[in-house]
C-alpha cells in the first residue's frame, strides 16, 4: 500500500497534525498545535482523532509512514509528513518544549 506523503512546507494551514513519537521526544520538542498519541498507543486511541484529513509526523518519518498506513487500512485519510519533524525543524517551522530548555529535535 502506498502511504500519501506531503513534504511540512506543503502542509496546509490549520491542519489536524498528529506526533506518534515516545514521550521524551515530544517533551524535547514539539509542533504547538500537535496532538500526542506515541505510535504503540494509536490503535486504543483512534477514536481521539478528528474524522477529517490526518497529517501524521515522526521524529524522520518512518512512524509516521506505518501509523499513515494503518489509517488508511481502517478506512481514515491520512497523510505522513516526508522527512518528520527534522524536516519542520530545518524549515524554521515553530517548536515547543515541556522540559524547560530550548526546544530541539533529537
Amino acid at each position: 500500500m502506498t502511504v500519501p506523503e506531503i513534504n511540512v512546507t506543503d502542509m496546509p494551514a490549520g491542519a489536524f497534525l498528529l506526533d506518534v513519537r515516545e514521550n521524551d521526544e515530544w517533551a524535547a520538542g514539539h509542533a504547538p498545535d500537535a496532538t500526542h498519541i506515541p505510535l504503540g498507543e494509536l490503535q486504543a486511541r483512534v477514536d481521539e482523532l478528528p474524522s477529517g484529513p490526518v497529517y501524521v509526523v515522526c521524529r524522520v518519518g518512518g512512524r509516521s509512514a506505518h501509523a499513515a498506513a494503518w489509517l488508511n487500512h481502517i478506512g481514515r485519510e491520512a497523510v505522513n509528513i516526508g522527512g518528520g519533524m527534522q524536516s519542520w525543524e530545518m524549515a524554521g517551522r515553530p517548536l515547543v518544549s515541556e522540559t524547560g530548555r530550548p526546544p530541539f529535535v533529537a
